[in-house]
């Protein structure tokens, strides 16, 4: 009881960030009460999860961060907090986060923008902005997010945590509130390797009530290694760009240079049609979001606003005042790719270069490659407002991770160094299903870079 109390005490201390969207009164008396209840015998019995708002709960409301579902309350939960329970650990309340998912830097939430534990003038990154901050924070050792296009791994790069984002069917996507179905996921970010692959391994398995999660046995965790001595890790060229920041080239290099210590053999690879990742990605990810937003109408969820004279006037007051600006924009291209007519020149093509990107990563892998390592982002934590009016820049902070969600690969980032107190991440890359090497060869990876030195 005392450790709930503990826990709620540093979520509440951390209110300063705007990363926690649960009120402190009934985050206080859910966490006694889970406290209570909890399995003593479960692995991770005690430990905190906080959870993005995206992913259903029966303690909390389910918001997505937009006021179209303020105060709703799911009558059901995520089959990754049933495990999560199952386990012993406790639902540390829900975490703020980009509209519906939509956002790269936690700036497009309803409930106002999530601040960069480190620095109050940046971003913390997006869209599990929220989730990030309260890791790096020290508030929980561990959250959920969910990761579209890199909506774990880039927050994670900017805070200076752990983010995982498992193979496309390892976890279940059951209570998961969608935004792009062919490629969200939920991810787990944490302190440490160790902490977020705990969490990562037990939401992983089957559910029958998700057919697009794998009929497979949860994750088993690999025991942390001496050497990466028979790893072959890629680089590619793609990734690695001239006009690359220099301070996040620099972490890289030295990441390669102590991996090449360990043992690994490293070699440069080409995914040569990265280039159009992020337009194809942002063709796809739309077109979904254009589909499974349509359900958000103020008939069935959340508040219904001003303009009852006839349903579609209740729908256009609705959906206009109920949605933040990102979302609708997403929604107007995404319903303009699919139209007739553009359908053909925009979302069949996007699907025809997805099958191309993927078949890079599996070229790759067939030629001897182990893993992948990149940057997971092109530069450290950008200052607040400073990409709002360009959505283009915004976008293409996501270019080195849209690709592992359009091939359904299994990703993570992890700290590699600092420049000027601001963290950059390095990011591995596995094959289908083998999240086991990945994160064997993370661990070897974080005892060894100084994730703290200035780069």
């Amino acid at each position: 009881m005392s450790d709930a109390r503990a826990v709620a005490d540093r979520l509440i201390k951390a209110k300063r960030l705007n990363a926690l969207l649960t009120p402190a009164k009934d985050l206080r008396k859910s966490l006694l009460a889970q406290a209570e209840a909890a399995r003593t015998t479960g692995v991770l019995y005690g430990m905190p999860v906080a959870v993005k708002d995206n992913i259903c709960t029966l303690e909390f409301t389910t918001t997505c961060g937009s006021k179209i579902l303020e105060g709703y309350q799911s009558p059901y939960e995520a089959t990754a907090i049933t495990k999560l329970k199952a386990a012993g650990a406790l639902i540390a309340g829900k975490t703020n986060c980009d509209e519906f998912a939509m956002g790269s830097s936690t700036e497009h939430s309803a409930y106002g923008r999530v601040i960069h534990p480190l620095d109050k003038a940046r971003v913390p990154g997006g869209s599990s902005g929220g989730s990030a901050a309260l890791v790096a924070a020290g508030a929980v050792p561990a959250a959920l997010g969910s990761d579209t296009g890199g909506s774990v791994r880039q927050p994670a790069a900017f805070c200076g945590v752990v983010g995982m984002k498992p193979t496309y069917g390892r976890v279940s996507r059951y209570g998961l509130v969608a935004f792009g179905s062919s490629l969200d996921q939920i991810g787990v970010l944490g302190r440490s390797v160790h902490d977020a692959a705990r969490v990562l391994s037990v939401i992983s398995g089957r559910d029958a009530r998700d057919s697009t999660c794998e009929d497979r046995d949860p994750l088993r965790l690999p025991t942390v290694p001496e050497s990466l001595q028979g790893f072959v890790i890629g680089l590619p060229k793609e990734y690695f760009p001239a006009e690359l920041d220099p301070a996040v080239k620099r972490a890289c290099d030295r990441a390669i240079r102590m991996m090449k210590e360990l043992g690994a053999a490293v070699r440069e690879v080409s995914l040569p049609h990265t280039p159009y990742a992020v337009p194809t990605y942002y063709v796809i990810a739309p077109a979904e979001a254009s589909s499974n937003l349509a359900r958000y109408d103020g008939v069935r969820y959340g508040p219904r606003f001003d303009g009852h004279q006839d349903l579609h006037a209740l729908y256009r007051t609705t959906r206009g005042q109920g949605f933040g600006p990102e979302v609708r924009r997403r929604i107007l291209v995404g319903t303009y790719v699919l139209s007739a007519g553009y359908y053909d020149a925009y979302y069949r093509r996007a699907q025809q270069m997805r099958a191309l990107i993927a078949q890079d990563f599996r070229n790759a892998f067939d030629r001897g490659v182990d893993l992948l390592f990149t940057p997971t982002v092109p530069a450290p934590a950008f200052k607040a407002g400073e990409k709002l009016s360009d959505p283009i820049a915004m976008y293409m902070s996501d270019i080195f991770t849209v690709t592992a969600n359009l091939a359904g690969l299994p990703a993570m980032s992890l700290p590699i160094g600092r420049v000027k107190g601001l963290p950059i991440g390095g990011q591995l890359i596995g094959q289908a299903f083998l999240e086991d090497e990945m994160i064997e060869a993370a661990y070897a990876l974080e005892r060894v870079v100084p994730a703290t030195d200035e780069a």
